[in-house]
């Protein structure tokens, strides 16, 4: 095949120049509008934290009637990401911005927003994924305890929080304040334990996504242990803050043998 540029001195360079400007062009111009443009992306970053054993807003989380609850110690914190908003125009330095931040992570914005096309829609979604998961979450903690429903009823209150992702946390919680570590004690042995992850009825922890963030959020807070769902431990081991203490969980059953583990002195499961 010919070769491209003529071998030439003088005006063969000149001819060379010619041609790369004319091609560079459409590079220049895709570039100028990416970064003019609004990209498909979210910026989150980490989000707040609230003790399901303590109140948030002025009401108790987690309120409990028609049976004995415990007074308790230490903290049981759920946690969150705070992302933009589905409206939000997301730029190409915003972008390049989070990626080199520890602090930011650039999501697609279908992954945080999967469902509905406005802010209301969305808003709606995510109070149905809560509610839902507040269910589960209570019948998951009193099947733990073979108590009934019909005996024990159990309201959760967590405003301006959507999701399934404190499931985990609110199981816990009605857990702890039912029965502590089942020998009277509590069962985050006077720490303040942070995590994440939904829950099933019969107790199955899942993954939920955003967990590096959460653990900066845990970590601000307080936190020295963090309840991890077991298939994203890698995620949250890439940006751990010093200090804080991963527990890798499956089950609400399996978490609760690790915190009487960790208090205890016991074999504790390690990411």
């Amino acid at each position: 095949m010919p070769a491209v540029f003529p071998l030439l001195s003088g005006g063969g360079t000149r001819n060379r120049f010619r041609i790369l400007a004319v091609c560079a062009a459409p590079v220049v111009a895709l570039l100028a509008v990416a970064a003019f443009a609004p990209l498909p992306f979210s910026i989150a970053q980490p989000g707040m934290t609230a003790d399901v054993l303590g109140s948030n807003q002025g009401k108790p989380v987690i309120t409990i009637s028609g049976a004995e609850t415990r007074r308790t110690d230490g903290q049981l914190r759920m946690t969150t990401i705070a992302a933009t908003g589905p409206d939000a125009e997301v730029g190409l330095d915003d972008v390049v911005d989070g990626w080199f931040a520890s602090d930011r992570a650039v999501l697609p914005r279908d992954s945080v927003y999967p469902v509905g096309d406005t802010t209301k829609e969305i808003e709606k979604h995510n109070v149905e994924e809560m509610r839902k998961s507040q269910g589960t979450a209570t019948q998951a903690a009193l099947s733990h305890l073979h108590r009934s429903s019909d005996d024990v009823r159990v309201t959760l209150r967590l405003a301006d929080v959507g999701g399934p992702s404190a499931g985990l946390m609110f199981s816990l919680g009605i857990v702890d304040k039912l029965d502590g570590d089942g020998r009277g004690g509590d069962l985050t042995g006077g720490r303040t334990i942070a995590g994440t992850g939904t829950i099933t009825g019969d107790g199955k922890v899942g993954a939920v996504g955003g967990v590096p963030l959460k653990t900066q959020a845990a970590s601000r807070d307080g936190a020295t242990v963090f309840l991890v769902p077991k298939a994203e431990c890698a995620d949250a081991r890439s940006e751990l803050p010093k200090g804080l203490r991963l527990i890798p969980v499956t089950t609400l059953d399996g978490a609760i043998d690790s915190l009487n583990a960790l208090q205890s002195g016991g074999r504790v499961p390690r990411c």
